[in-house]
């Protein structure tokens, strides 16, 4: 992306759009801490294990354009990539997601522009999380400026698998044969079993209470 700055006010671009990234994260993140605290205060349960961010890499970018058949610019990669601010969310069950998915979407400030639940249509490799595409207000001085952030929510159990799964996939030696994915598959598979068995359990503990 850098090589695509021909001029001091391409740098400046850039950064000024890097910055409106960043302080989406900062407005996502306070927002998701304060609904993990009201459920810790109503319910006495913390809904939320862990919480990530990213901002995507200059080379991601380029990658993600050129894939998409845009050119590269700065103006292609704020209208065409929703996911270059990302925010990820681990949480202990299946029904946690959903229940923050709705919370965040009843936020009067954040508008939800796209939903895509691969949990429950799993991509075929097996991959399985909740994805939300969310914009939200960023007030500067003179103005008001709208950013999309990609807000991805996985189980433990998810996260397990899809971290050790990219690592696979992104090896420098990786050799990804049929029979290797089918494994993979199978395995996310089990992992969705066992997801479903701790969220049956957990609920019979609950109705002994």
């Amino acid at each position: 992306m850098e090589n695509t700055m021909k001029n001091y006010e391409d740098v400046d671009s850039w950064k000024t759009i890097m910055f409106l990234y960043n302080s989406a994260l900062k407005e996502v993140g306070t927002k998701l801490e304060i609904l993990n605290d009201e459920f810790q205060h109503v319910h006495k349960y913390n809904p939320i294990e862990h919480i990530k961010t990213r901002i995507k890499t200059p080379e991601s970018i380029v990658k993600k354009l050129r894939r998409y058949g845009y050119e590269i610019s700065i103006e292609n990669m704020v209208k065409y990539i929703n996911d270059i601010a990302g925010v990820r969310l681990i949480c202990s069950f299946t029904s946690d997601i959903y229940r923050l998915a709705e919370m965040i979407g009843n936020q009067s400030d954040l508008k939800v522009l796209s939903i895509k639940d691969y949990i429950k249509n799993p991509k075929p490799s097996g991959y399985r999380s909740l994805h939300l595409i969310v914009q939200v207000p960023i007030f500067l001085q003179n103005e008001k400026k709208m950013v999309n952030v990609e807000v991805q929510f996985r189980t433990i159990a998810m996260d397990f698998w899809a971290s050790l799964e990219h690592q696979l996939k992104y090896k420098p030696s990786a050799a990804i044969t049929p029979e290797i994915s089918e494994q993979l598959r199978e395995c996310a598979e089990k992992i969705a079993e066992t997801d479903l068995q701790m969220q049956s359990i957990y609920m019979q503990i609950n109705d002994l209470e």
